[in-house]
């Protein structure tokens, strides 16, 4: 590590203890906030802490920066991600983590672990009283307008009964500590809480970089609590320790979709979207290739509100037609049950202290922050004088919180404010405002405390049991800054629970299935998954015939000698097929110079461009692969899915620079497609050797070679109909595009006839570019999913050109036409037949697996 720009890590003055350098490099936490890092430990130090630095070592704290730079790159390499929909830049942005877990120490931690038990089965009861007997209601407990006046509260969950009598598995807390040290309730959790995820890759990437301190201090585990859920599931579920459990998601375009894919991955659970599903005879089925294969237990990610188009929003694209009905019919266990909606409201914490003594006949172990529903009058008048020290929020929350910090708030505004409330009291919530504790985060040179926010899960372990697990998602504030969330810039800690026990070492492998039992097992392979393979696939397979395609045409056009008019008629040709070049572009024998310019402007369009609608050249393709990728991003290896993004989105800023930045010279767009290609060889090589050979590759690899035959075939074709390959240099680009060059000058020198390009080209069956292997592998790859997925794959097969029946001396043989030319009518047939066929494949592929329309294909597991 440099030690330039943090001399302070490096001062020979500094104290030789590790607490005593912690303090003096510790920024105190601001007024009227609790310090985390500021105790009566030696050294000023809260206990944990100073047994967090003791461990770490002076050694340690001047590596800070070294772990920091690891941790960012770490989150980089496993492509952890926060999706924003408002940021402009970009869909994805890195996961932004701390260096600093939050430690708890074991009372804290009973206090948490106490009060956050109770609620989970008080908000159960809740469900169960509001969907049922609604006494809370009946007995004025509960105002009905935060109940049947809120928007999420569904009046078709009326009288259901849940497996195992559990509405809630998994509810989120949002905890704050406050400066009298208390744990104060903010918020809960409870239709799709996220940060189960994300707190897991937190814990890994935090415990990698204070090994010694993670081990010493007796931090509790998470993976016993997620077995414990999982398990649980199962025993309330359908099919009990046999139940399919899927992970249900909006998909890639979800904010936190990275978490989604990365606990479908960690619990062994299928991830779904709602067009993966569907319902026959009340029960749920996940469509596969083999056909449909039941559901009997999902946990959602989606919003109640967008479950079943048939019942709930209507115009939702999102969830299961008919998804409800399964529910009552008891075929299916739901986590969470819907309806839970008017739970999240800040409002409902107000009432919850009498609730609890009704329901539980308990006071309540840990206390919510004063809360006052506008909609009653007296609370009303008390709370607006309060205003300007509290926070207001709406009651009935659409598309998220929507929070106002009353000391943000200048005299007008607050006036405003005050007339929204006096206007439309029942939308408004007050809460009194707490100032939330600090812990200390790494800076680079200084420990600087921020302002930060606890959520902390209850998962239910079984038929009306929960347990807490031990960590949380920690939320950090923009320094400064009065709120803890993503969504406005926040980052994220770890949380480390430590216990004065022994340290639970359950892994989440002594869960799973014995080998084999995996072994006998075959996961399925849902139908969107194969269909995003496969198209997969044909944009890898599309995008390398593109940069190649691009890289001939531009060594043709930037060469010392002109191109015959042959050559540049084909070049003409087979850019404007392969979307190179739009269709209005003069002929690159017109005018080689415009040709080539409007090739390099159309690698990579600007997506505002209207233009761009119709361009698929190299730049999108490459982003056709990233789309296709997100959508199977839980199958895809690490790297190759670092390698898809690093493809897309550096040919893409890279092509922006140079367009946008004056004069685009030949020479800087060869030097890009080089770069391109390279990476697209890396993406291929991914594909190829280091995917599962499963059902699912098997599409990926008909989908390349599907690409490869049609794209092929239609070149070889109009190499003839121009006459390109008659000449050397249009000889010499044909065989660069079908990626030869090298193996034929080895196997045939300097020859350049036509009975050598056909040897080569279309008959050798060891040449993966040949049109001959192409369809002996498509054949392959049919004959293989007509014994696992469906038996018209093999017909398929059949239906393909037979290899075996090509013969040299036919293909090669040639006639004489009417206008004196040679006419190779064979040769000529078999290409276009294998364009059709590579066509009609691609037609019966999708009705057969994606579409589900041939019904033959269909079988039913029950």
């Amino acid at each position: 590590m440099n030690a330039d720009p943090h001399d302070s890590l490096f001062d020979p003055l500094q104290p030789e203890h590790p607490g005593e350098w912690a303090m003096s490099l510790a920024v105190p936490a601001d007024a009227g906030h609790l310090d985390e890092l500021q105790g009566e430990g030696p050294h000023g130090l809260a206990p944990t802490w100073g047994d967090f630095f003791d461990h770490t070592g002076t050694e340690g704290l001047a590596d800070l920066n070294r772990r920091a730079e690891a941790l960012q790159r770490q989150i980089r390499d496993n492509g952890v991600t926060y999706n924003v929909y408002a940021d402009e830049s970009g869909l994805q942005r890195p996961w932004a983590l701390d260096l600093f877990p939050m430690i708890l120490g074991p009372r804290d931690w009973a206090q948490i672990e106490a009060g956050v038990l109770q609620r989970a089965r008080l908000l159960n009861a809740m469900m169960a009283d509001l969907y049922g007997p609604r006494e809370l209601l009946k007995r004025a407990l509960l105002p009905a307008a935060l109940v049947q006046g809120h928007p999420g509260y569904l009046r078709a969950m009326q009288g259901m009964q849940p497996r195992g009598g559990t509405w809630l598995h998994i509810v989120g807390f949002d905890l704050a500590h406050g400066p009298d040290g208390r744990w104060w309730v903010v918020g809960q959790r409870t239709q799709a809480p996220s940060g189960l995820g994300y707190l897991l890759e937190n814990r890994i990437a935090i415990s990698r970089q204070f090994p010694k301190a993670f081990a010493g201090m007796k931090v509790q585990r998470l993976a016993a609590s997620y077995r414990a859920l999982v398990n649980g599931i199962q025993a309330m579920a359908p099919e009990g320790e046999n139940a399919r459990i899927a992970l249900l998601t909006p998909g890639p375009y979800n904010e936190t979709y990275f978490e989604h894919a990365y606990l479908a991955r960690y619990l062994g659970l299928t991830l779904v979207e709602g067009n993966d599903l569907t319902v026959r005879d009340e029960r749920l089925f996940l469509k596969t290739l083999a056909g449909l294969e039941p559901v009997h237990a999902l946990i959602k990610r989606v919003d109640d509100q967008w479950l079943d188009p048939l019942e709930l929003r209507t115009d939702s694209t999102l969830g299961v037609p008919g998804l409800l009905q399964v529910l009552r019919a008891g075929n299916l266990l739901l986590a969470n049950a819907p309806g839970s909606a008017p739970l999240e409201s800040s409002a409902l914490l107000g009432f919850l202290p009498a609730i609890s003594e009704h329901l539980l006949g308990e006071p309540l172990q840990l206390p919510s922050l004063a809360t006052w529903w506008c909609g009653e009058d007296a609370a009303l008048r008390s709370v607006l004088p309060l205003l300007k020290d509290g926070v207001i929020k709406a009651t009935y929350p659409q598309g998220g919180p929507q929070t106002v910090i009353g000391q943000g708030l200048g005299a007008r505004a607050l006036d405003e404010w005050t007339g929204r409330l006096v206007r439309q009291p029942e939308q408004y919530t007050v809460q009194s405002w707490l100032p939330l504790s600090q812990t200390p985060t790494w800076t680079g040179d200084r420990l600087m405390p921020r302002s930060a926010m606890l959520r902390v899960f209850a998962l239910a372990d079984g038929a009306g049991s929960w347990r807490v697990l031990p960590g949380g998602l920690v939320r950090l504030a923009p320094r400064g800054q009065l709120m803890a969330t993503m969504q406005r810039g926040g980052s994220s800690a770890d949380c480390w629970v430590l216990t004065e026990g022994a340290v639970d070492h359950t892994s989440l492998l002594q869960s799973q299935p014995s080998s084999f039992a995996i072994a006998q097992q075959k996961q399925p392979v849902t139908s969107r998954a194969a269909e995003n393979l496969f198209w997969l696939g044909r944009y890898t397979e599309r995008a390398e015939n593109s940069v190649r395609l691009a890289e001939i045409v531009l060594d043709e056009l930037d060469g010392e000698e002109p191109g015959t008019r042959a050559l540049l008629s084909w070049l003409t040709e087979v850019s404007r097929e392969n979307a190179l070049v739009l269709a209005d572009v003069p002929e690159a024998h017109q005018s080689p110079r415009v040709f080539a310019r409007s090739l390099m402007a159309n690698l990579a369009p600007h997506p505002r461009d209207p233009a761009a609608a119709s361009s698929f050249s190299a730049g999108f393709n490459l982003r056709a692969i990233a789309g296709a990728a997100a959508q199977v991003r839980e199958r895809l290896s690490r790297e190759h899915w670092n390698l898809i993004e690093r493809a897309q989105a550096g040919f893409a800023s890279s092509a922006a620079r140079l367009l946008h930045g004056g004069d685009f010279t030949t020479g800087e767009a060869q030097l890009l497609l080089q770069e391109a290609s390279q990476q697209l060889a890396a993406i291929t090589g991914s594909q190829t050797d280091r995917m599962v050979r499963d059902d699912g590759w098997r599409l990926l690899s008909i989908g390349r070679h599907i690409e490869r035959l049609a794209t092929l075939s239609r070149a070889l074709a109009l190499g003839l109909e121009t006459g390109s390959v008659h000449e050397p240099a249009g000889f010499e680009a044909m065989v660069a595009l079908f990626d030869s060059t090298i193996t034929f000058h080895a196997q045939y020198q300097q020859r350049r006839d036509l009975v050598a390009l056909i040897d080569l080209l279309v008959l050798d069956r060891d040449n993966p570019r040949s049109l001959a292997w192409v369809v002996q592998t498509l054949r392959a790859r049919l004959a293989r999913l007509g014994q696992s997925v469906a038996p018209q794959d093999a017909e398929l097969a059949r239906d393909l050109p037979d290899p075996a029946t090509w013969q040299l001396a036919e293909l090669s043989n040639w006639q004489r036409g009417p206008d004196g030319r040679r006419v190779w009518s064979a040769l000529t047939r078999l290409l276009e037949d294998c364009e059709a066929a590579a066509i009609d494949l691609s037609d019966e592929i999708t009705r057969l697996h994606f579409s589900h329309a041939d019904r033959r294909s269909q079988t039913l597991s029950i």
